[in-house]
C-alpha cells in the first residue's frame, strides 16, 4: 500500500518527512495541502490532525503527525537512515529534537515573516532577534560537522535530514551557505544521495504558483 504524505512544497517540516520517505525508498505519494488558503484550519483537516499542521503521514491504519515522529517511524519501518546501535539512535534523536527546537523553528518562522507576509506587516525587530538565534544554531552545527561527514555515525541518518530541511530553500531568511563551510560541504553530500530532490521538486506547491 502506498503511504500518503499531506504536505506542500514551501514547508520545511514537510520536506523532512518527504525526503526521509524518498531516501528510505518507501513507497509514498504527496497529497497537496493548500496552507495559504487556510486548509489546515478547516474542520476536515483538523479531524485528521488536531494540531492543524503538516506534515501528516497516513500509512494504512497508521496516521502520524509531527515531522520527527514521521521520520522515526519511516526509519524504523524500513531499517534505513537510523543508527547502528541504541546509543547512535539516541544521538540521532538528540539532534532531531535540537533541530526542532533550535534551528527549524526559528528558520521556518523567519522565512515566513520575510517572504510570505506583506512587507508592511513584517516585524523587523522580531526577525532580527530570531536571526540571532539562528546564527548561534548554525555555528553549533558547523562546528559539529568540521571533522565528520554526517551528524551521527558514518552514514546519512534522519538527523541530517531534519537539520538540512530549511537550508535548501532559495528565499532569503538569514542563511548564507558560503559563510558556513562545513555546512556547505555537508549539504552537497546530502544532495548527492541517490533520489535526492529539492523541496520544490519533491512536493507540490511553490511560491510561483501564487505569483
Amino acid at each position: 500500500m502506498t503511504a500518503k504524505l499531506y504536505c506542500f512544497g514551501e514547508s520545511g517540516n514537510a520536506y523532512k518527512a518527504a525526503l526521509t520517505l524518498t531516501l528510505a525508498e518507501m513507497e509514498w505519494e504527496p497529497v497537496y495541502v493548500d496552507f495559504f488558503h487556510g486548509e489546515t484550519r478547516t474542520p476536515g483537516f483538523r479531524e485528521m490532525n488536531e494540531m492543524g499542521e503538516v506534515p501528516v503521514l497516513i500509512d494504512g491504519d497508521v496516521t502520524l503527525s509531527q515531522s520527527g515522529v514521521i521520520q522515526d517511524y519511516v526509519s524504523s519501518k524500513t531499517g534505513k537512515l537510523g543508527g547502528r546501535s541504541a546509543a547512535e539512535r539516541r544521538d540521532i534523536l538528540r539532534w532531531v529534537f535540537w533541530d526542532n527546537h533550535k534551528m527549524s523553528s526559528q528558520a521556518g518562522t523567519v522565512r515566513f515573516l520575510m517572504n510570505f507576509l506583506p512587507v508592511e506587516k513584517r516585524p523587523q525587530p522580531v526577525i532580527e532577534w530570531l536571526q540571532g538565534r539562528m546564527k548561534a544554531a548554525y555555528a553549533t552545527l558547523d562546528h559539529h560537522l568540521e571533522d565528520r561527514s554526517w551528524i551521527v555515525g558514518n552514514q546519512i541518518t534522519i538527523a541530517d535530514i531534519a537539520c538540512c530541511s530549511y537550508l535548501y530553500y532559495p528565499e532569503p531568511f538569514g542563511f548564507d551557505r558560503s559563510a558556513w563551510t562545513a555546512i556547505d560541504a555537508w549539504l552537497d553530500r546530502i544532495a548527492a544521495q541517490p533520489g535526492w530532490k529539492h523541496p520544490y521538486d519533491l512536493m507540490p506547491g511553490n511560491p510561483s504558483d501564487r505569483a
